[in-house]
């Protein structure tokens, strides 16, 4: 299944969700599973059997044809993608506080996917390390963000950017007393 496909699902579990105002416990409950694999497949963390994916639907109470009827499965390339700011959709990358990441695009590009987010680090949050498997090109839109590796740290202003393998142990952190807005590209490689 295509990244971009699971993203699409993923987003529309949560969508769904949260238009009929049921919380992840409601939805894990009535599907007989735990609150914490919604949250993952919600946030393209884990990909759900399709037995899962099943309960999960039906637990929201929606026939599996509309589900999947407005899905992209089979997209056509476009050489122009647009997509508004009212669109971007919020999602929890890791368990932080203050870091906020807004999908922009996901698209799958020959033999790699692109996901195109705007992160929004607010001052004095803190998180552990993490890694990524995907190269990482980040635009620092505003304010001032320290990127912490295990050997070095690197001081980013406005309109600087850096681009680094994601699979290196990284830290960003903001350094000021405003948010910092990164925009952020994942270039993920098929594994053939």
């Amino acid at each position: 299944m295509e990244h971009e496909v699971i993203v699409q699902i993923s987003n529309k579990i949560k969508s769904i969700r949260k238009e009929k105002s049921m919380t992840l416990q409601d939805v894990a409950d009535r599907a007989g599973v735990t609150k914490g694999l919604i949250s993952q497949i919600e946030n393209s963390r884990t990909i759900p059997s399709l037995l899962v994916l099943i309960q999960i639907i039906k637990a929201l109470e929606i026939d599996l044809d509309s589900f999947f009827t407005e899905l992209n499965l089979h997209t056509k390339e476009s050489s122009i993608l647009i997509q508004r700011k009212s669109a971007y959709e919020r999602f929890e990358k890791e368990p932080a506080n203050g870091y906020e990441y807004f999908r922009i695009f996901t698209k799958k590009v020959k033999q790699s996917t692109i996901d195109i987010v705007l992160l929004e680090i607010q001052p004095g949050s803190t998180r552990d390390f993490v890694q990524t498997d995907a190269f990482e090109y980040k635009f620092i839109i505003s304010g001032s963000v320290r990127y912490v590796f295990r050997d070095q740290e690197i001081d980013l202003e406005s309109g600087d950017s850096i681009l680094f393998d994601g699979r290196l142990e990284h830290n960003p952190v903001n350094v000021g007393d405003i948010p910092v807005h990164l925009l952020v590209v994942y270039f993920f490689e098929d594994k053939a």
